[in-house]
């Protein structure tokens, strides 16, 4: 399982609502419209797919991002392990 940042700006806030709700069933934190996933590659996969059923490819931007192990983090920020396999609620 990795650590992905999942970022969008979606134009029409119909399209929006789904892009966050989709993001957001994946997601164990983030911000209003970067979240931070921790998926398994089928999972990766079908996160993409679902976007896609959302996004205008025109107009949108959804950007899906790894954090390697190195991460920087400051302030609050911690660093969260999780075991392989384990659901994230």
């Amino acid at each position: 399982m990795r650590l992905y940042l999942v970022a969008y700006d979606i134009a029409d806030q119909r399209r929006l609502r789904k892009v966050r709700e989709v993001a957001y069933s994946y997601a164990f934190g983030g911000q209003r419209s970067a979240v931070e996933c921790y998926l398994t590659s089928k999972e990766l996969a079908r996160l993409e797919r679902e976007l896609l059923r959302f996004i205008d490819l025109e107009i949108d931007r959804v950007n899906i991002v790894e954090v390697y192990e190195e991460a920087i983090l400051l302030g609050k920020a911690k660093r969260i392990d999780f075991d392989e396999g384990m659901i994230v609620l």
